[in-house]
């Protein structure tokens, strides 16, 4: 089978991506990403529309998806709402949902929360936050006309998921491929950034598990799973094109997403 082609925005990590697509011989090419419209300079030529793979930010979802071009990038549907993840998931029973909107009504008190957007679309990192904090950021967004929100931004319509802080020992992310973990680095040591090609038994036992539990949630995407108080729970889900790649073996991963066909 032909290898794709592969579109990859310039900076370090693709830098690390593109030696091995050389290794695969696999063609690549690098360019930059227009924020948040995402498109690309200089315009790459594509030879097979339903044979392109697209690596950077997440803007480049809007790129692919304006040129027509597959697999492209593989957006995921908001991990909260899958049932046969929902008992593992940090937190989750716990979990409060507003829009940016409904925060200055809703969201009173002086204690904090875990925040990130439901939808997997980097709108807003995710992190724990005063209640201060939240409203002033909701206070913010809503200051301006919905006409008026920069693309890539939180908007007033903007559904987040709150939860309360746990104290987490360990944070691993996990490569899904094709429903197969592939590869693997830890990233984090309580509040430690630490990269390392890494992984617990009982984490990637976990991980297969979560898998299983959730067939072709979609062709390839990553998890990661921290270990608590409580256990291993899942943290979240990304998209596998704008994820970075902390310790994973780029090899394996570059090999494994090229198998991906895609039926025209």
């Amino acid at each position: 089978m032909e290898p794709m082609q592969w579109i990859l925005q310039n900076f370090e990590d693709t830098e690390k991506l593109a030696a091995a697509l050389e290794r695969l011989q696999i063609p690549y090419s690098l360019h930059t990403v227009v924020p948040f419209v995402g498109d690309l300079i200089p315009r790459p030529k594509v030879d097979d529309p339903n044979k392109v793979m697209l690596i950077g930010s997440y803007a480049m979802w809007r790129y692919a998806q304006a040129n027509g071009l597959r697999p492209g990038v593989f957006t995921l549907r908001p991990f909260v709402f899958e049932e046969p993840w929902q008992p593992f998931m940090l937190n989750g029973p716990n979990a409060v949902f507003l829009k940016v909107s409904e925060i200055p009504e809703r969201l009173h008190g002086d204690g904090s929360w875990f925040v990130r957007p439901v939808s997997d679309n980097k709108e807003h990192p995710g992190r724990v936050s005063s209640v201060a904090q939240i409203r002033d950021v909701a206070q913010s967004v809503l200051s301006l006309g919905e006409q008026e929100t920069p693309p890539g931004s939180l908007r007033h319509d903007t559904r987040l998921m709150l939860t309360p802080p746990a104290t987490i020992y360990k944070e691993w992310r996990l490569w899904i491929v094709a429903d197969e973990v592939v590869t693997y680095s830890l990233y984090k040591e309580g509040t430690r950034v630490i990269y390392k090609a890494d992984v617990d038994t009982d984490v990637l036992e976990f991980t297969r598990r979560l898998v299983a539990l959730n067939p072709a949630f979609a062709p390839a995407y990553v998890i990661d799973v921290c270990r608590t108080d409580d256990g291993l729970r899942l943290l979240e889900t990304n998209c596998i094109n704008a994820a970075g790649f902390y310790a994973a073996n780029l090899f394996k991963l570059a090999a494994s997403m090229d198998a991906l066909s895609v039926a025209p």
